[in-house]
């Protein structure tokens, strides 16, 4: 057992709260590395291209763009700054990517303080369900596939 000057916090307060058995950051930091790394793949390797990472089952199987149709070729745009041609391929991936870059950045900072990350109320999970499956039934309405559809 460890003595403490009068006066100073006790040893695990000095040392902060994470801890070295498991930290709270490295399933951030693992996502983060991950996401990095397939951000770059797609950076490099550009989807615009007939066949280039295979194909859209849904597309194949119905004719129908589903809500993730163009999220490749939209991701690529994006990390090469051409916004307008993001949002003529995926909308909705547009608006979405930023919001979870920014989760994520809140999600590390607190685990690095030693704070738990921020949890998504179910009301938040059913209205992005809402939000995805109205985007992909408005992408296939004739009247507003040219603004929508990829």
């Amino acid at each position: 057992m460890s003595a403490t000057r009068a006066g100073s916090a006790p040893e695990a307060e000095v040392h902060g709260p994470v801890t070295s058995r498991s930290p709270a950051w490295r399933t951030p930091a693992a996502i983060g590395v991950a996401v990095g790394a397939a951000a770059l793949v797609v950076a490099l390797h550009d989807p615009h291209q007939q066949g280039s990472y295979g194909f859209c089952p849904m597309l194949a199987l119905t004719g129908w763009w589903c809500p993730a149709c163009g999220g490749l070729r939209a991701t690529h745009d994006l990390l090469h700054g051409d916004v307008a041609g993001a949002w003529g391929m995926n909308a909705l991936w547009v608006v979405l990517a930023p919001v979870l870059v920014v989760l994520w950045v809140v999600w590390l900072v607190r685990a690095l303080r030693g704070r738990p990350g921020p949890a998504l109320r179910p009301w938040a999970w059913w209205g992005l369900l809402v939000l995805v499956v109205a985007f992909g039934v408005l992408r296939n309405v004739p009247a507003l596939a040219p603004w929508l559809a990829p």
